[in-house]
């Protein structure tokens, strides 16, 4: 008969496409890895990967088991799931990732609060970019991400994605700045400006230089920092202005340091969206944390629907975006 545990590796050796790379995942020696495999395919008598210079393949009759492989990991993590009470865990943990605005700014808040009822469980947070994000989601390496990044280029086969939360943008002035008087600003009054501005290669950075080439407006970039809090920084002490969503200089705006000016007509607004991989069912950590945070993003609440949770991974499709 073939083991559960057997079948788990087979499954992190397909998810990462080398026995190497499952090694690291799985805390395991590369041989030892490689025995579980050959030992699953005596045990078939068939061959399930082919093997290459740049990592593993399916084969037909891997290609089979693995469908069969997600059927049955997808039930075994249902079935923990629904008899596992997280509040007689001695431990749990649950994996996020967010994009560094939500990192920074937001999680912690969340974690803090989640941890206020779940003390005996661990959140682990990680910051990085969206595409990073969604590749970490497909590999297994995290259960949640959190991200403002645009994803129509990204490919979504197995990764779904839910809007949580639209964030507008605010232009941001220090105390030196002749608009800190001002209660509103027009879009076409940030050309010419000095502004201070994410690195280039950032999505933040992509992102708001399009709205502003398709707005028609060029601004001045004086500086590029790769973390908000030097951009709020050099705001605060000069002359130019910077673009950001309100909860990244909430602190700033209650101790009279910053102030953010909202551009009339709201034309510039990000989406936040809670990410995950959509063959890889919820734990009961997970999904205790998606309860919670249902709270503040009444949005989750369509991923905590019994009956539509179970299936999700299987009918939601990889590009379909769930709308509040």
């Amino acid at each position: 008969m073939i083991s559960l545990y057997k079948l788990e590796i087979f499954a992190v050796v397909v998810q990462t496409g080398s026995f190497s790379a499952a090694a690291e995942r799985l805390l395991m020696t590369q041989p030892a890895v490689s025995q579980h495999i050959q030992d699953l395919e005596a045990a078939l008598g068939a061959k399930l990967f082919e093997r290459g210079r740049r990592g593993v393949t399916l084969t037909e009759a891997g290609e089979t088991l693995h469908r069969y492989t997600q059927e049955i990991l997808r039930l075994v993590a249902e079935a923990e799931s629904a008899v596992t009470d997280v509040r007689h865990l001695a431990s749990g943990q649950v994996r996020v990732a967010a994009t560094p605005g939500v990192g920074v700014y937001l999680l912690p808040d969340w974690v803090q609060a989640f941890r206020q009822t779940h003390p005996h469980l661990t959140v682990t947070v990680q910051t990085s970019i969206t595409p990073h994000i969604v590749a970490g989601l497909r590999r297994g390496e995290m259960d949640l991400g959190f991200v403002e990044g645009e994803l129509e280029k990204l490919d979504l086969d197995d990764v779904a994605a839910l809007e949580l939360e639209v964030n507008e943008q605010f232009v941001i002035v220090g105390p030196k700045h002749p608009w800190w008087e001002r209660s509103s600003v027009r879009l076409a009054e940030l050309a010419g400006r000095g502004m201070v501005m994410r690195q280039r290669n950032s999505q933040t950075r992509i992102w708001l230089d399009g709205e502003l080439q398709r707005a028609g407006v060029q601004v001045q970039v004086v500086a590029e920092f790769d973390n908000v809090e030097s951009i709020k920084r050099a705001v605060a002490k000069g002359r130019d202005i910077a673009i950001l969503p309100e909860y990244a200089v909430r602190s700033e705006l209650e101790m009279g340091l910053l102030r953010a000016l909202p551009v009339e007509g709201k034309p510039l607004q990000r989406t936040l969206k809670l990410v995950w991989n959509r063959a890889q069912p919820f734990s009961a950590v997970t999904r205790a944390f998606l309860r919670f945070l249902a709270r503040e993003a009444p949005a989750v609440n369509a991923l905590l629907d019994e009956r539509r949770i179970s299936r999700f991974g299987k009918s939601t499709s990889g590009s379909d975006v769930l709308r509040r």
